[in-house]
């Protein structure tokens, strides 16, 4: 019998990824050592026979699903029982049931009489001896509308819940979707073998405890609950309960997938307590009873290729049926998926570059078999080790008990969410895979050159990979398969379409053909060197002086500053270490400095202090490129904050407009991308990718919890959310010509932002490019004035007063001074 390997200590460096496991067509499990010396497209699940090509086989392996043989029978599942039927009708009598629905629809229907009586509604008659009459009446009423919320409520619930009843529909269902998956992911999908053993074991004890496995993946594709789902029927766990948004449940798609595990639920609950209850009511119900769970910690997919930040209202959901003790303890589960290549990526750059989201409909999900012929690479799903949620919630109770200022459990319930929020992303980085794509993606976007040569190609994905695992990362395991095979790998799969390759040379040279579409492979690897990043960033400040080594070094009170301040800007971009900014850099400086990166001075008479931090005298030898490495790799998200920051201009008012004027959030977002691709395309802004939608909207909420913007949201979704600058942010304009002028603490923030810019010949110039981008932010902006709201126009006046008072009560964090 195979047993998982003792868990790693956590101050130990990592190890060679670990083993893959493969089950063959003979029903053999296998674990491949670190020198495992096979093809490596062997894994989890493999690519199915065709007809065209082996039709026999086909013809065996439909027979074998059809019949159920072996493992495809998926009777000795580990788990609660779910495939039988009445399976939906049970659980749809479970969740109606419930106490807490109970209660709200008496509560609902209660309140709705008092309503009707205020109002009139019930008629009531002057004389006193009718008076029982109207209690009678009332009693009659509420009923009545008890009855009619329960009817909503069945109907809800209805189409809600999964209806996973039948085993051949599952049987079917696996074999349909793993052809499908595997003819797109033609290296088939790989885990890793302690991880799933140790998986199976801890899914063994749950289901003894009647606990809940709940899995939370990130999400990047459609085929993240597609491959979880694959595996956990091939290694014989019950299916989870995938909870999913209602916009893919259209006609015949949504049908089957929700007899395949879906839980619809809306994309906006809005203040529809029944709703809300029910959702409660459903997932108490699975996690009392032990059926196993997943959802998306980040709600919805990621277009950028690194993780969101994550969503709390599942996990809310989560968070409060074991938290109120309605549910004894359930076990959580992070997972990475990571591809060689997403399939839907086409369409996330066409939605970052400002298209709108089509609609799911059948035509698009059938359009699906246009991947069938492509080779996508493999696709690596990682588990985390699973922990127990009753014993984190413990745990951070007991910690809040232990602060000298005693919290409110309102407040208590908010600190414990986004800790488990934040811990499952960081849980999920830690067993995330870098894959062959990602590195060479990497390497072809942090080049100060045009393209690159094979050799070099593969010697920097070499340097990189062992950076990965020197940061703790894992690179994906490809046996003893040379570098150079595995980046042909990665090159045939990105495909000319994003790697060219030019024509002619002595050497094949390789360069980027669409660096935004590329940057999303860039994305999965920067968690692993962002504090490194933000180092070198803060050390570029001084760096891109030139000069000799004297004139390059910072102080550390200069370094401790800026990178202060960046941290501050991305905090909602990125995952940070929890224990703090200087425990962070001083960490952080200590292993660029043994890397012999920079070179730290210390004070002769304390040497923990540190004076100043430099470049080594090896890294300048080596032409910068590990410090340049890291510049590169956080630079476009430093533009992005720029463009954020400078889009800001176009809220100044013009001359002729007077009164309070509040502009549409969309529109505002809309032109600041039209103003990104403008300077883009005039030099003035060094990286494209940085005019993408999701990094400019992570800047505007940043900007709306620093106090720069108020922004007000209607009750009404017909109303759009309206924008303006606070009044203290306003650029002033000159009186002689109303042009902007380049002062004010919105100019200094950006120009803070900007010491960490790439340096370009079109910076080089200050006046002219003030001169130049402050009249485009006027030439953009101006048709957003056309269709200003003046005074407020239809905005509801709670929702005003709410964005000024949080806006006055907002604590700035980040400063405009040269020195935080």
């Amino acid at each position: 019998m195979l047993s998982a390997s003792k868990k790693r200590k956590s101050s130990s460096p990592p190890a060679e990824q670990a083993p893959d496991l493969s089950i063959t067509a003979d029903d053999q499990v296998h674990l491949h050592a670190a020198g495992y010396n096979e093809s490596p497209e062997r894994g989890l699940v493999h690519s199915m026979a065709r007809f065209r090509s082996a039709p026999l086989d086909f013809i065996r392996e439909v027979s074998l699903h059809v019949s159920g043989t072996g493992w495809r029978s998926y009777d000795k599942i580990v788990g609660q029982p779910i495939f039988y039927n009445g399976f939906s009708e049970e659980m749809k009598a479970r969740v109606l049931s419930n106490p807490m629905l109970v209660s709200k629809i008496r509560e609902l229907a209660a309140k709705r009489v008092d309503v009707e009586a205020n109002e009139g509604l019930l008629r009531e008659e002057a004389r006193e001896g009718l008076r029982v009459g109207e209690k009678d009446r009332m009693v009659r009423r509420r009923v009545q509308i008890e009855e009619s919320l329960m009817e909503v409520a069945e109907t809800l619930t209805d189409n809600m819940i999964c209806k996973m009843e039948s085993k051949s529909f599952i049987r079917g269902a696996y074999y349909l979707a793993t052809q499908l998956l595997t003819r797109a992911y033609h290296q088939g999908v790989h885990v890793s073998s302690e991880e799933v053993l140790r998986l199976r074991s801890v899914a063994e004890q749950a289901a003894k405890d009647k606990h809940s496995i709940i899995f939370l993946p990130c999400h990047r594709s459609h085929v993240d609950y597609v491959s979880l789902q694959i595996i956990c029927y091939r290694l014989g766990l019950a299916l989870p309960t995938v909870i999913a948004g209602d916009n893919l449940n259209f006609p015949v798609v949504g049908a089957f997938l929700q007899h395949a595990g879906a839980m619809w639920i809306r994309r906006s609950f809005g203040d529809d307590q029944l709703y809300t209850t029910l959702v409660q009511a459903y997932i108490d119900t699975l996690l009392q009873n032990g059926y196993n769970l997943e959802c998306f910690v980040e709600g919805g997919r990621s277009r950028t290729g690194k993780l969101l930040p994550p969503k709390f209202g599942i996990l809310g959901f989560l968070l409060d049926s074991v938290a109120s003790g309605r549910v004894e303890d359930s076990i959580i589960c992070p997972v990475s998926t990571q591809y060689d290549k997403v399939i839907e990526v086409d369409s996330y750059i066409s939605e970052l570059l400002g298209q709108p989201k089509p609609k799911e409909n059948l035509m698009d999900f059938l359009s699906a078999s246009s991947v069938l012929s492509l080779k996508l690479g493999r696709v690596d799903v990682r588990f985390h080790e699973p922990w127990s949620l009753r014993t984190f919630i413990n745990e951070q109770r007991d910690r809040f008990s232990r602060l000298p200022l005693r919290i409110d459990p309102k407040e208590e319930r908010i600190r414990i969410l986004r800790t488990l929020g934040f811990k499952v992303l960081s849980d999920i980085n830690d067993v995330s895979v870098v894959m062959p794509t990602a590195l060479v993606g990497t390497v072809l976007l942090t080049l100060r050159g045009r393209g690159v040569g094979k050799s070099e190609l593969i010697r920097r994905v070499e340097w990189l990979s062992e950076r990965v695992r020197a940061q703790g990362g894992r690179v994906a395991h490809f046996a003893s398969l040379p570098t150079s095979v595995v980046v042909e790998r990665a090159l045939e799969v990105l495909g000319p379409g994003l790697v060219g390759l030019v024509p002619g040379l002595p050497e094949d040279t390789y360069y980027a053909v669409d660096r935004f579409q590329l940057s999303f492979y860039r994305n999965m690897t920067i968690h692993l060197f962002i504090l490194e990043a933000l180092v070198s960033a803060a050390m570029y400040t001084k760096v891109k002086l030139g000069g000799g080594p004297e004139f390059q070094r910072i102080s550390y009170e200069d370094l401790h500053d800026q990178v202060h301040f960046l941290s501050q800007l991305f905090r909602g971009e990125f995952i940070f270490p929890t224990e703090g900014l200087s425990v962070n850099l001083n960490k952080t400086i200590a292993g660029i400095e043994n890397d012999n990166v920079i070179k730290v001075t210390r004070n002769p008479n304390d040497s923990s202090k540190i004076e100043f931090v430099e470049l080594s005298n090896a890294e300048r030898e080596t032409g910068r490129e590990s410090f340049d490495f890291y510049c590169f790799l956080i630079w476009p998200f430093i533009e992005a904050s720029w463009l954020g920051a400078m889009s800001l201009m176009m809220l100044t008012p013009p001359v002729d407009k007077t009164g309070e004027r509040w502009l549409d959030v969309k529109k505002v977002q809309d032109r600041a991308q039209l103003f990104g691709k403008t300077l883009y395309h005039q030099g003035d802004l060094s990286y494209f990718e940085a005019v993408n939608k999701e990094t400019l909207k992570n800047a505007y909420q940043r900007f709306e919890e620093e106090g720069m913007i108020l922004v007000t949201k209607s009750k009404d979704s017909k109303i759009p959310s309206t924008i303006r600058l606070a009044d203290e942010w306003v650029p002033r304009r000159s009186l002689s010509n109303g042009k902007l002028v380049a002062d004010g603490p919105l100019w200094t923030f950006a120009e803070r932002i900007s010491l960490s810019r790439r340096e370009g010949k079109n910076r080089r110039d200050g006046a002219t490019v003030q001169s130049r981008v402050l009249s485009l932010a006027d030439v953009v902006g101006a048709p957003l004035w056309e269709e200003a709201v003046l005074d407020h126009g239809v905005l509801e006046q709670d929702a005003l007063r709410a964005a000024m008072a949080k806006g006055r009560a907002r604590r700035k964090t980040m400063t405009v001074s040269p020195r935080l």
